[in-house]
């Protein structure tokens, strides 16, 4: 029996961000009317991903539901809340973005009611289950947490060409927690990104030291660590909050997704961007 090929999960909303606002120029169609840097950019840079770290691997995107954050919203209404006025005109590029990958022969899911990083969990954990080794294309470090699943690994791209694959022990490095512990760490160190502010007082430092011998939270409720005094209390001031924090930034990793959402085969490598653009009469 052939083992299924590996599979490439990527990350379909960081994708798209990265490539509206950070692709090196501005994609006009031929009149100029509109600006169309979301679809080649997102185009353009998995297909470089997808055919030069993962050619022989099954890909599969995912993209966040439009009401993918309600969920957490009913444990903290402020969770994303500062994303209200944040520029969200990228997201006028989804519409064509799913018909070139239509067109290119590669799947892609917005699970309704869901996050995109929860799906990504579950997939992964899935896919070990099934002894399938996966790669996860994002810069998300939300995903640091899955870290943990075997046979994983994070493909960053816009890092240097010999970082850009992160394991397990590249987090234990840098930050000095676990990826099991990476929750606990940004309860306490907040996320900006998704309006947590972490326990005041208690910085990057502060919060290895109080996760050291791989506690967690939870150990800590009662605990007594020599020359932490003060952060366990700032820590049981804001005991309640914490908690609730790590739950947001845990990842789902069993949502009731489709069966038959993946063949096991290679994914054949795209063509062009310019190229599917062109067939697709997008220019």
């Amino acid at each position: 029996m052939t083992a299924p090929a590996p599979l490439l999960l990527i990350d379909g909303h960081h994708l798209l961000y990265r490539a509206w606002f950070g692709f090196p120029t501005r994609i006009h169609s031929r009149d100029g009317e509109r600006d169309l840097t979301g679809v080649f950019g997102f185009a353009a840079l998995l297909r470089k991903a997808h055919r030069e770290h993962c050619p022989d691997h099954e890909t599969l995107v995912v993209f966040d539901a439009e009401d993918g954050s309600a969920a957490r919203r009913t444990t903290d209404p402020t969770y994303k809340a500062n994303r209200t006025d944040a520029d969200h005109t990228p997201i006028h590029s989804l519409p064509p973005i799913r018909r070139l990958l239509d067109h290119a022969g590669i799947r892609w899911l917005e699970h309704p009611g869901a996050e995109g990083d929860d799906v990504l969990a579950t997939l992964a954990t899935q896919a070990a289950d099934a002894h399938r080794p996966t790669v996860v294309m994002s810069g998300d470090k939300d995903l640091f947490q899955l870290l943990d699943t075997p046979g994983l690994r994070l493909l960053n791209t816009q890092l240097a060409a010999d970082r850009r694959f992160l394991h397990a022990a590249d987090v234990t490095a840098r930050y000095s927690v676990t990826p099991a512990q990476w929750p606990d760490y940004r309860a306490l160190t907040g996320d900006p990104a998704d309006n947590i502010p972490g326990v005041p007082g208690i910085g990057p430092a502060t919060a290895r030291r109080l996760l050291a011998d791989g506690r967690h939270l939870d150990a800590l409720a009662h605990a007594t660590l020599d020359g932490l005094a003060r952060p366990l209390a700032l820590l049981r001031t804001h005991w309640e909050a914490a908690l609730r924090w790590r739950e947001l930034i845990r990842l789902t990793r069993k949502l009731p997704l489709p069966n038959d959402l993946l063949t096991t085969t290679p994914t054949p490598v795209m063509s062009p961007a310019a190229a599917l653009l062109e067939d697709l009469d997008l220019w």
